[in-house]
């Protein structure tokens, strides 16, 4: 429950709304209680067939009664005692503490009777069925107020939970996106999305189960119990005497549904997750006649978490029964005790004291009434315990990634850096994604200002990995990466990607309009900028052209409405807008029709200047947009020259190049 204190630490800072939702927790509590009062007063006119003025005046008489029947015995017990041995002595002082108990317990009640008279004489008619009626009356006011009051609850307590989901949402979101990129491509998004949506909302639920009903109902309990306590404590006692071993129980259970909640989440991840892919990859599902195995694969999943879900329900199923069980056990109690008490008009039970003073049927009527009370709040809090469990195993998996530190940060104290102007060179750079395994080994290399590098190989080579090691994407292992003399690990992220544009093999573009993808590279760039930026990628004509509504067309989820061309020149309309020092192209016209890679390529021979491009490609028509053209193999580069000195000496390139134009010639 650690996590899910610090989630309550949230609910906090808002403390107006948590005092204003206790306020009316407690009104609700006090009226709960005060409608059962209205019992005793009914048995009263009931068993008496009397007024409440004659009721209250025979209660007096009565009490007067046994006072001065107590000042007797005690006065008999006092010369008795002057005359008692030494051993009787004790007892006798037993006695005579136990009937001044009693004696000041009469004097309480009489007092008490003495005080209601005059309000009672005053304000309430002699005539019992007007007096029914009044009562009535009031308890059908007190109902009607303390459900205002539930309802002023329900509001606050839910306005509590919403505000603290939206704030924690809101940090998971920002740490989120603070991770390191390699936290979304190994563990997925899916695992991401179940703890934004099915865990917020258990969390949102816990918070309204514990501000809610787990004060509510206990403050409901606590004043019927309260008023219990007043009418016989002992006898309270008594009924109370098996709470223990049913919180042990409900102890033992909580640990239980909250293993079971977490793995039943886990399972919930992996549902997202095939869901996911199914409906991404829906085209090869279909191409391929899968639908039969996405099925099944599914319904194994769906099975795992209908067994886990099962297993919550099993644990839950015990919950119910166990209060009910012990407030029946509470009940019976108390109705054996308070019986023996009532008929014997004794107070002791097995030589227990159990009351200062005997008690009417009125008032036992009241204390069954008072518990029965009690037991209906701890009945409706049966499923809070499963809830909060879960609530708790959310907060678990919500804060085990909120706590995770990213590996790429910004150093402490760094300094502001120029725009890039002279050179980027890596120094015996050494990366792998797993332990043991390199991708990048040993690489050195110098890019000088406004040259331009292309950068190809086989697949698996590590051309991309290396460009992603250039906005901090990830940190080497080993080795160095200097930027006009500076460490990337000493400049701050903001300083050095907001010099970097970047274009990838899949452009990706959100579902927004035309306009706001593209000053999404600027986001206060002007209207005219953007434009600009649109006629230099040659998208503004088909923008103008094709597109329904221009710049304010809306592009669809991943820019679906668009062709690959078009949502490759969108992109690179973007990186133009931020104007980079550096431009990374990351098989950026791999995937799109000639004559969109032809336009790109013009586009690019002229933004190019004055800016260190690197390229990852294996197109012809690119690479000769290249000063120099880098050779990987395994890792290492391989070599390193122009087009034309490549192609006599290297193996590896020629073979990536004799691939190309057969490629070309097959397509052709």
């Amino acid at each position: 429950m650690r996590n899910f204190g610090r989630v309550l630490r949230l609910a906090l800072r808002y403390r107006w709304t948590l005092a204003a939702s206790i306020v009316c927790a407690l009104a609700v509590g006090v009226l709960w209680g005060a409608n059962f009062g209205a019992i005793y007063p009914f048995a009263q006119l009931a068993f008496k067939a009397k007024n409440l003025q004659e009721a209250v005046e025979l209660q007096i008489t009565e009490a007067e009664q046994r006072v001065a029947a107590l000042d007797s015995q005690m006065d008999q017990l006092r010369s008795e005692l002057r005359r008692a041995d030494r051993d009787r002595r004790g007892e006798i002082e037993d006695e005579i503490q136990d009937l001044t108990d009693s004696r000041q317990a009469e004097q309480w009640a009489l007092a008490g009777y003495r005080w209601a008279k005059p309000y009672v004489d005053r304000y309430l008619p002699s005539d019992p069925l007007q007096t029914l009626v009044i009562l009535i009356g009031l308890l059908m006011v007190g109902t009607v107020v303390k459900s205002a009051f539930l309802v002023a609850h329900t509001i606050l307590v839910s306005r509590q939970a919403e505000l603290v989901t939206f704030e924690l949402r809101k940090v998971f979101y920002r740490r989120t996106l603070r991770m390191d990129l390699a936290t979304f491509t190994s563990e997925g998004t899916s695992d991401l999305v179940a703890r934004f949506t099915n865990d917020m909302r258990n969390i949102n639920d816990g918070v309204s189960i514990l501000f809610g009903r787990l004060v509510r109902e206990p403050l409901k309990a606590v004043c019927c119990l309260v008023g219990a306590g007043l009418i016989c404590w002992q006898l309270l006692l008594l009924s109370l005497i098996i709470v223990p071993v049913a919180g042990l129980a409900i102890r033992w259970l909580g640990r239980m549904l909250k293993r079971a909640n977490r793995r039943a989440m886990e399972e919930m991840s992996q549902l997202y997750s095939a869901l996911e892919e199914t409906f991404r990859g829906i085209k090869i599902v279909k191409a391929f006649t899968m639908e039969r195995h996405e099925r099944k694969r599914f319904h194994d999943i769906g099975k795992a978490y209908y067994r886990k879900s099962m297993k919550i329900a099993r644990y839950d199923s015990l919950t119910h029964p166990l209060t009910e069980i012990m407030g029946m056990i509470m009940i019976s109690l108390a109705l054996v005790a308070g019986a023996a008490l009532v008929l014997d008009n004794d107070t002791h039970l097995w030589g227990i004291r159990m009351s200062s003073r005997p008690l009417s049927l009125a008032s036992l009527l009241l204390f069954y009434g008072l518990l029965a009370g009690a037991a209906d709040p701890a009945r409706k809090m049966s499923d809070v315990f499963t809830r909060l469990q879960r609530a708790a195993a959310a907060a678990d998996r919500v804060y085990s990634l909120l706590d995770r530190e990213p590996t790429v940060r910004d150093p402490v104290g760094a300094p502001h850096v120029r725009r890039h102007h002279r050179d980027l060179v890596f120094d015996r750079v050494t990366f792998s994604y797993l332990p043991g395994r390199p991708v990048i080994r040993d690489l050195s290399l110098r890019i000088d200002f406004g040259e331009t590098v292309a950068i190809v190989g086989p697949n698996g080579c590590g051309k991309s990995t290396l460009a992603n090691l250039v906005p901090r994407f990830a940190d080497p292992d080993e080795g160095t990466i200097r930027l006009d003399g500076m460490p990337l690990s000493e400049m701050r992220l903001q300083d050095l990607r907001g010099q970097i544009g970047l274009v990838t093999q899949e452009a990706v573009l959100f579902d927004d309009t035309v306009f706001d993808n593209i000053r999404y590279g600027s986001p206060r760039a002007t209207k005219e900028q953007v434009v600009e930026a649109a006629r230099q990628a040659h998208a503004h004509r088909f923008i103008e052209t094709e597109l329904r509504d221009g710049y304010d067309t809306l592009v669809g989820p991943m820019g679906a409405q668009l062709s690959g061309g078009q949502r490759q020149r969108i992109a690179l309309a973007r990186a133009i807008l931020r104007d980079p020092a550096i431009l990374i192209l990351d098989e950026a016209t791999s995937q799109i029709d000639l004559e969109s890679e032809q336009l790109i390529q013009r586009v690019l021979e002229r933004f190019k200047r004055g800016r260190t491009t690197i390229m990852i490609t294996h197109r012809l028509g690119v690479l000769a947009l290249a000063d120099r053209v880098v050779v990987m193999r395994d890792g290492r580069i391989d070599d390193v020259g122009s087009h034309g000195e490549l192609l006599s000496r290297c193996d590896v390139y020629r073979r990536l190049h004799e691939i190309q134009h057969e490629d070309l010639r097959a397509s052709a």
